[in-house]
C-alpha cells in the first residue's frame, strides 16, 4: 500500500513514520519547503522524534517526502494533517483544511489496480458500490481502485461530511461515498510524554458510508493496533470534541478552585494531592496559567460554535474558557503583588519567564500561555526575556508575531541574577529549581516546581 499523509507536523510527521514502519509506503506532503529540505537532510525539526528515526524511514524506502501534490494520483489513501486554529474573533479557521482539499482534488481518481491484486480489491472492499468493475483490460482492472480521503485536524460535527466533501466533490468531479470514500479519524498525540505511542494509543474511526469506514479501518489497522469504529464522521468529530472539553472544563474548575482556595490559605496542590488518592470517581486536573497547545485551548470553541447553528448555547465550554483565560491576569497580578514586596513596580522591571512551550519537555509552544503573559507584562512597562531548553529561538507563529526571533537567555548565575522577578510559567524538567531558588530572590511559580523540588522559603509566590 501506498499512502499520503499532507501535513508534517506535530500530529502528520509520527504517524508518516508508524505508517512507514508498518510497511506503508507513505508519502509526506508538505508546503513548508523547509520541512521537507529538513527531512529530505535527515534532520527532524520536533525534538521528541529523533532524527535517527526519520533516516531510517528513508533508508528502509519506505518513506519519501515533496511539495508535489500531484503526486496523490499515485496513492490509495490520504490523511489530512493540517492546522484547524481560531480566528480572532474565536471561530474555527478551516482554510488549511479547505486548501488542501482544493489541492488533493484534481487527483482523487481511482488507481488502477493491477489484475493479480483483484481478489485482495474485493476482499477489502467488502463489495461496495462504486470500487470494482469486472472489465479488465491491459493487466489492470477497469474501475479500479477508489481512493480514501482521512481527515484527522479538529473539526466540528458535520465539517467532513458536508465542508470537506463538497469542496472534495466540486474539485474533483466525483461523488464521495462512491468516486471516492470519505472518513474522518481524530489524531490523539500527547507531545512529551514517553509512554504514548502512536501505533498503541485507540483509534476513532467514522466514515461516510459503512464502506467508507471499512477501508478507513482497513487502512489503520496496517498500523494501528486498537481501532475503535463508531456510526459516523459526525460520531468521531463529537468523540473528539468531547475529551477535549473534558479537559478544559475540569482544568477550568481547579484553576478556579486556586484563586479560591489561595484567598482561603489553602493550598491547592496539596488538596489535589490527598483527593486523587480516591481510588474511584476522582481524576486529578492541575491548575497552571492558561491552556495551551493546539487541541484543549481550540477544540472546545469549534462545538460552540456550530452549536450556534442549531440555536443551543454552550454555557459550560464559555465559562471554562472565560475562567482559563483569565488566569493570566491572575499571574500579572501576582507578579505584580510579589515585586511590590521588592518595593518595585512591574514597569521598569526585568522579568524572565521560565518554559516557553505549552507543556513541559516539548517544543511546542501552540497557543502557549507564556506568550499572552510576556504580551500583558511588556505591556505594563516590563522588560521580558525567557529561558526554554526546548526552544532556544522563537519560531515563525500565527500569534504573537512581534516576538519572532527572540532567543533564550543563557542559563547561568549572573544572568538569573539580573532579573527582578522569575516566572514560572513551564515546569520543565530539565530546569534546576534548587539552583533558581539560590540565584532568585523573587519567584512566581504557576507550576509548584518549586514546591515539588522541596525549594522553601519566602521568596517563592504561588501562582
Amino acid at each position: 500500500m501506498k499512502i499520503a499523509i499532507v501535513g508534517l507536523g506535530y500530529v502528520g510527521l509520527p504517524l508518516s513514520l508508524q505508517f512507514s514502519r508498518s510497511g506503508v509506503h507513505v508519502i509526506g506532503l508538505d508546503i513548508d519547503r523547509a520541512k521537507i529540505d529538513s527531512l529530505r537532510s535527515g534532520k527532524s525539526y520536533i525534538r521528541h522524534i529523533s532524527s535517527d528515526a526519520i533516516c531510517s524511514a528513508f533508508s528502509d524506502g519506505l518513506f519519501e517526502v515533496s511539495s508535489d501534490f500531484s503526486r496523490v494520483s499515485e496513492v490509495e489513501a490520504v490523511i489530512i494533517c493540517v492546522p484547524t486554529p481560531l480566528t480572532k474573533q474565536r471561530n474555527p479557521d478551516t482554510s488549511y483544511v479547505m486548501s488542501t482539499a482544493r489541492s488533493i482534488a484534481p487527483f482523487l481518481s481511482p488507481q488502477k489496480v493491477r489484475a493479480p491484486a483483484l481478489a485482495a480489491v474485493e476482499a477489502s472492499s467488502n463489495g461496495a458500490s462504486g470500487e470494482l468493475e469486472e472489465t479488465r483490460s491491459n493487466g489492470y482492472c477497469a474501475g479500479d481502485r477508489v481512493k480514501l480521503v482521512v481527515l484527522e485536524s479538529t473539526s466540528y460535527p458535520g465539517m467532513t461530511d458536508e465542508d470537506l466533501r463538497t469542496v472534495l466533490e466540486k474539485y474533483s468531479g466525483l461523488e464521495a461515498g462512491s468516486g471516492f470514500h470519505l472518513a474522518f479519524s481524530p489524531e490523539r498525540e500527547d507531545p512529551g510524554n514517553r509512554q504514548s505511542d502512536v501505533g498503541a494509543i485507540p483509534k476513532v474511526i467514522g466514515g461516510l458510508t459503512p464502506a467508507c469506514r471499512a477501508r478507513a479501518i482497513d487502512l489503520y489497522k496496517r498500523a494501528i493496533s486498537d481501532l475503535v469504529p463508531v456510526s459516523s464522521c459526525r460520531a468521531a468529530e463529537a468523540t473528539k470534541l468531547l475529551e477535549n472539553v473534558f479537559r478544559s472544563v475540569n482544568i477550568a474548575l481547579v484553576n478556579e478552585l486556586k484563586v479560591i482556595y489561595e484567598a482561603m490559605g489553602i493550598d491547592i496542590w496539596e488538596v489535589i494531592e490527598a483527593a486523587k488518592t480516591k481510588p474511584f470517581g476522582f481524576m486529578p486536573f492541575y491548575p497552571g496559567p492558561g491552556l495551551g497547545g493546539h487541541c484543549i485551548p481550540v477544540d472546545p470553541f469549534y462545538l460552540t460554535w456550530k452549536a450556534r447553528e442549531f440555536g443551543k448555547h454552550t454555557r459550560f465550554i464559555e465559562l471554562a474558557g472565560e475562567v482559563n483565560e483569565g488566569m493570566s491576569a491572575y499571574v500579572v497580578a501576582k507578579v505584580a503583588e510579589a515585586l511590590n514586596r521588592k518595593h518595585r513596580s512591574v514597569a521598569g522591571s526585568r522579568i524572565l519567564m521560565i518554559g516557553l512551550a505549552y507543556k513541559a519537555d516539548v517544543d511546542d509552544m501552540r497557543e502557549s500561555p507564556t506568550l499572552v503573559l510576556m504580551d500583558q507584562l511588556k505591556r505594563q512597562g516590563a522588560e521580558v526575556a525567557y529561558y526554554d531548553p526546548w526552544i532556544p529561538e522563537i519560531p515563525p507563529t500565527r500569534e504573537h508575531s512581534n516576538w519572532i526571533g527572540t532567543e533564550t537567555i543563557v542559563w547561568n548565575e549572573d544572568t538569573v541574577r539580573s532579573f527582578d522577578c522569575v516566572v514560572i510559567s513551564t515546569a520543565h524538567s530539565a530546569v534546576d529549581y534548587r539552583e533558581l531558588g539560590e540565584w532568585s530572590d523573587c519567584i512566581v511559580d504557576t507550576r509548584n516546581a518549586m514546591g515539588k523540588a522541596r525549594v522553601k522559603g519566602g521568596k517563592v509566590t504561588k501562582a
